[in-house]
């Protein structure tokens, strides 16, 4: 790198400036706020812990997207949180070990080996907030209205929910038999629509009828509340454990709309975000005119079984700097008082005294450029009359 190079940072990796960070610290504490009056205890997990505990039970995509490195005093293999979920189930399961439901929150950094999209950050101000200890769908609706008041608080405007069940497409898969390399073909495809493939999957690997036809079926069953009737009809012989998904799916969606009757809900049964870890419901919030999904989440009831207590749980994330970056909020900038370069100890005691009161008060230093205009403020302290006074500029 040549020394007129030295300022630039990693694709993917970005300084926050003093607006914006103005404006996230803001989010963070509001949002923080909110939470509080919901019940949810603030956790602040470590930014880097042993691999082993980082992962368990995410599956193979988090790996990927893990930074790893060896720790010099045990020589055992690290890694830097890519997901702050697993720690906080780990939490729960083992340094709390509460048994009543229990309702945590974060915010923090995570940092990803990759981008999850074009120009998308690699270290995302991942905000959350998991409930643990229920296993009804009420947890579910209520950590989706969190969600929703989370992005409204953020100037985020007219977010849809899209909501699947990873639960159906694991009965589908146990009932046709299909070993382990064949639901992960079958998983790719599904993630990419591709009917065709499915297909002619399905005719490879001589599926029965039902079988075949339910699976085929999952990527056209996408869309309004209709969806949930048409997927009745096309699995009905599908079996139990996929008629009490979708009528899972169906409550969860009319006790959402009770709560926020404004919110558009849309139905996705090829959805399988978060399959390796998410035992049930999973949903995506999304705005007009962005393909990614602003906040996500989902049941994981499993996670927090490897260490020791598997509790049902549920949960949603997202990251603050995109959020911002979506904001409707006009960026309003904090008034700010100009205090000239004077050691009169009245003018020391008032600008104590308006720091108290809130204000933003910047001080002159002797020999300094730029006005009070240029350093950002409004008014100004002047001394008239042998009296010290707030003068508007």
């Amino acid at each position: 790198m040549n020394k007129t190079d030295r300022w630039l940072l990693p694709e993917g990796i970005e300084e926050v400036l003093p607006e914006q960070a103005k404006r996230l610290e803001l989010l963070r504490r509001q949002l923080l706020d909110i939470y509080e009056s919901w019940g949810y205890d603030l956790v602040i997990p470590p930014f880097i812990e042993y691999l082993e505990s980082l992962l368990t039970g995410t599956g193979n995509d988090l790996d990927l997207q893990t930074f790893k490195l060896t720790d010099q005093l045990t020589g055992r293999l690290m890694g830097v949180r890519a997901d702050m979920t697993p720690q906080v189930a780990r939490i729960d399961a083992h340094q709390l070990n509460r048994e009543t439901p229990t309702r945590l929150c974060y915010i923090g950094t995570v940092l990803h080996t990759r981008t999850d999209g074009f120009a998308g950050s690699r270290s995302p101000l991942q905000v959350g907030a998991e409930l643990y200890g229920h296993a009804g769908i009420e947890s579910d609706v209520e950590i989706m209205t969190l969600m929703l008041e989370t992005l409204s608080l953020c100037g985020v405007e007219n977010p849809f929910i899209d909501l699947g069940h990873v639960g159906i497409y694991r009965q589908l898969v146990k009932q046709a038999g299909l070993d382990t390399d064949q639901e992960a073909t079958l998983f790719d495809c599904l993630q990419r629509k591709a009917n065709t493939e499915i297909s002619a999957y399905i005719k490879e690997w001589k599926l029965d009828n039902i079988s075949g036809t339910a699976l085929s079926a999952l990527t056209r069953l996408n869309g309004n509340e209709s969806v949930i009737s048409e997927a009745k009809e096309i699995l009905k012989d599908a079996g139990e454990g996929v008629l009490t998904a979708l009528e899972e799916l169906e409550s969860i969606s009319r006790l959402l709309k009770a709560r926020c009757p404004e919110v558009e809900v849309h139905y996705d049964l090829a959805e399988l975000r978060g399959y390796h870890y998410h035992t049930g419901i999973v949903f995506a919030a999304y705005v007009a005119g962005r393909g990614q999904a602003v906040a996500q989440g989902g049941r994981y009831d499993d996670i927090g079984k490897v260490f020791g207590r598997a509790r049902p749980a549920t949960g949603f994330s997202t990251d603050l700097k995109t959020l911002l970056s979506l904001s409707t909020h006009k960026n309003n900038q904090l008034a700010a008082i100009f205090a000239p370069a004077d050691n009169d100890a009245e003018l020391g005691n008032l600008i104590r005294e308006l720091r108290l009161q809130g204000e933003r008060v910047v001080c002159a230093l002797p020999g300094q450029t730029g006005t009070a205009t240029d350093m950002g403020c409004n008014r100004e302290l002047k001394k008239n009359a042998g009296k010290w006074q707030l003068n508007d500029l």
